[in-house]
């Protein structure tokens, strides 16, 4: 399938297009995944990537109609913004619940508690519009967002916790072990997240100094008594999510893949459990480009997952960006 749609988007995206070109790559030879050209994530910054007869007018992006929705990177104060242009968002919005589903189960199942600040301050972000939906598709009336309200959200999580309703608790990182700290300083003795899952989705935003994933990983699991903390990896220019269920041990849905390249080659790829950068094939990317190198590191493991270990050198700081030691 992934073959099938490099065919097509090389043959209908004109961004992609000339950048097969431009390597000199002829279509009908690559008959491999470890043959495909990944498109850099930068170019999300500075062209439209879209397929031909599927573009909107700008106006339809702007008022979301026709399906169109634009989705905007985080990115830091004074750096150019991705822009990944929408065309339809019913496939983001299926992409997103079957992936939930694939590795969760029903949303109807959970109530979904947000602590995402950082991201409700600004426009144009997919993880609020995917958390958003999941949320009104939870169908439970104490699913919501909050936003500074630490104490209201842990009154929450204590009367879910004592009606034992399963619960997904996604926050941004900091966001997250500022709700630690107030469990440690009023001593919630007692108050165990025995039917909560804790997420987090990275991302300091400036508020606290940067730290490795275990550090962070410790500190909430020690705060809020529980074995493992789980992570959702995603960026704007993907409609598709890996999930964490511990240890920062990333699975794909069955149409995503990682794949890790030489950072001294990208056009060659490394065996399992190499450091290099990350590659991603979103095949429902199928309006935009399914083929995106990230400026992320990471490593792949012998059964396809992977994990995320920073970024490279120079490259824009993300909303979910972690450091290497």
């Amino acid at each position: 399938m992934a073959l099938k749609v490099f065919r097509y988007q090389s043959a209908v995206n004109p961004i992609y297009k000339r950048y097969i070109q431009s390597l000199k790559i002829k279509t009908d030879a690559v008959t491999a995944l470890t043959q495909l050209p990944f498109l850099p994530i930068e170019f999300f910054k500075s062209q439209e990537v879209m397929t031909e007869g599927v573009k909107r007018e700008k106006e339809d992006y702007k008022n979301q109609t026709k399906n169109a929705q634009l989705f905007i990177s985080s990115g830091t104060t004074g750096s150019i913004q991705s822009k990944h242009y929408v065309t339809d968002v019913n496939i983001y919005e299926q992409s997103y619940i079957k992936g939930f589903q694939h590795f969760y189960g029903n949303i109807n199942d959970y109530c979904i508690l947000a602590l995402l600040p950082s991201y409700l301050e600004r426009e144009g972000s997919s993880l609020i519009y995917m958390v958003s939906d999941l949320i009104k598709k939870s169908k439970h009336p104490q699913s919501g967002f909050y936003l500074h309200n630490y104490s209201e959200l842990l009154l929450t999580l204590k009367q879910l916790e004592a009606k034992k309703q399963k619960t997904i608790l996604l926050g941004v990182s900091y966001a997250l072990l500022d709700l630690a700290e107030l469990i440690d300083k009023n001593k919630y003795e007692g108050f165990i997240f025995k039917n909560t899952i804790v997420m987090e989705t990275g991302g300091m935003k400036g508020k606290r100094r940067e730290m490795l994933r275990e550090e962070l990983h410790t500190i909430l699991c020690k705060s809020m008594r529980i074995p493992f903390i789980h992570s959702e990896y995603g960026m704007t220019e993907l409609l598709s999510q890996a999930y964490s269920k511990g240890a920062g041990v990333y699975s794909c849905p069955p149409w995503m893949k990682v794949m890790i390249r030489d950072v001294n080659d990208p056009f060659s790829f490394l065996p399992p459990q190499k450091t290099g950068g990350v590659n991603v094939i979103d095949l429902a990317n199928i309006n935009s480009c399914s083929f995106i190198a990230t400026q992320d590191l990471g490593k792949r493991y012998s059964d396809d997952t992977f994990e995320i270990l920073g970024r490279f050198d120079n490259s824009d700081a993300r909303g979910c960006n972690l450091l290497v030691d």
